[in-house]
């Protein structure tokens, strides 16, 4: 059995718990490392279990806090080679942290084989991850990328959880108080995902397998947590799938305080 827990999903800060076996991994520590080790203890699991820690990308509110728990807790650190060059000229990295340069033939830590896809975000090398488990489960995470490319779909299809971001509605955003660059940069193909491509996405998900769902990534300006959760029941209803029989689905909080899925 695995535990899949968002920790923190937001602007503000992300942070997801996957725990298989004995073995326990971190993808992103974009809040402090006093509040990441207190969000493990509330689902019961130790920081210095955690030996292994995947980085989407470095922007602040996925890297905020690993210099300080990697130094605390000498976790490993995993990205792409993008990122490491572009986290290298900041300040993020401790010094002495162990930073391994992700390729494609993915890494086994554990029970658990981890493997990166490529996203569409303005980043260096931003990328996703897939974490397959001993018992033949697979989970996805994608958050933060504009558009749902070919690839990334090919990565998700087939995970039995996936993790998908839906970050904003399009009405909220283009009628919101965010200058005009800001909301040209989140529509774009390099921004984030919006509630209604994150939509036309789980419904061909569902198709492929997939039976758990967790929304994050959501903006606190641009969208609400219940109206993006709607917008993703109401196309799967559409396409005659209904939740609690065909599929789960959750909002990822932007910090988490309920039960972790299991698989």
């Amino acid at each position: 059995m695995a535990k899949f827990c968002p920790l923190f999903s937001s602007s503000a800060g992300n942070c997801i718990y996957i725990g298989g076996g004995n073995d326990s991994i971190l993808i992103d520590v974009g809040m402090s490392a006093k509040q990441v080790e207190q969000a493990l203890w509330r689902i019961g699991a130790d920081a210095d279990s955690v030996r292994d820690i995947f980085i989407t990308h470095e922007h602040k509110d996925h890297i905020q806090g690993i210099r300080v728990f990697t130094k605390k807790h000498k976790a490993r650190l995993h990205m792409t080679a993008g990122t490491f060059e572009a986290l290298s000229k900041t300040d993020a990295l401790d010094n002495a942290a162990e930073c391994l340069i992700m390729d494609d033939s993915g890494t086994d830590i554990g029970c658990m084989h981890i493997k990166r896809f490529h996203t569409s975000h303005d980043a260096a090398e931003s990328c996703g991850y897939t974490v397959e488990l001993a018992n033949g489960r697979k989970i996805a995470v994608a958050t933060d990328l504009g558009i749902m490319t070919d690839g990334v779909f090919d990565a998700l299809s087939g995970a039995d959880l996936v993790m998908i971001e839906s970050n904003h509605d399009v009405n909220m955003l283009q009628c919101g108080g965010y200058p005009y660059m800001l909301k040209r940069r989140i529509l774009g193909v390099k921004g984030h995902l919006s509630n209604d491509a994150c939509a036309e996405t789980v419904t061909k998900l569902i198709k492929s397998g997939t039976t758990r769902f967790f929304l994050g990534h959501l903006s606190r300006e641009n969208n609400v947590p219940q109206l993006a959760l709607q917008t993703s029941v109401s196309a799967l209803t559409i396409a005659g799938a209904q939740e609690g029989e065909d599929y789960l689905m959750r909002v990822a909080k932007p910090v988490w305080d309920e039960k972790a899925m299991i698989l």
